[in-house]
């Protein structure tokens, strides 16, 4: 698995997974991979800063897309929020999404950071399978889903991060 941050045409920026990075030219190509707040399918990859352990977090402020993926926003831009209008039945969707995850969360056992270890104990037949949720790193992620271990990230709405 692989996380790219992506930006639109309209300057939105948002991050999403894929299984490599073939699949993400695959799914651009398509236009099946969409900005989630202006639906524009005009989408390229921004510049990520790497995770590294034990740094201090500084507050930068966005990245900026890629030149020629995406057009940069000037200052000004990057202070303001995206936002938008929704149609009712995209107001519908975000409410389902939501309604999923409270049902999944409420219906499963947290197993926190032991995640990987869980799953893979169901997946082999070591403990009795059951729902469950919680964290795994991006390269345990990848792992799990190599040994075709299946899972699903939970649906997170850009409003829940605030």
């Amino acid at each position: 698995m692989i996380r790219y941050a992506l930006a639109c045409q309209c300057g939105h920026t948002f991050e999403s997974w894929f299984a490599s990075s073939t699949a993400y030219e695959k799914q651009v190509k398509r236009g099946l991979v969409s900005c989630p707040a202006c639906g524009s399918s005009k989408i390229g990859k921004a510049i990520m800063t790497p995770r590294l352990a034990g740094a201090k977090k500084r507050d930068v402020g966005p990245t900026p897309p890629v030149a020629g993926d995406a057009p940069v926003t000037t200052p000004a831009e990057a202070n303001s929020a995206p936002v938008a209008m929704l149609p009712p039945h995209e107001r519908e969707l975000r409410k389902k999404l939501k309604e999923l995850r409270e049902h999944l969360t409420r219906n499963a056992d947290y197993v926190g950071g032991k995640f990987p270890e869980e799953a893979r104990k169901m997946h082999y037949g070591e403990r009795d399978r059951r729902s469950i949720y919680g964290e795994a790193t991006p390269d345990q992620a990848k792992e799990l889903h190599e040994e075709g271990i299946e899972f699903h990230p939970l649906p997170v709405l850009p409003d829940e991060r605030n």
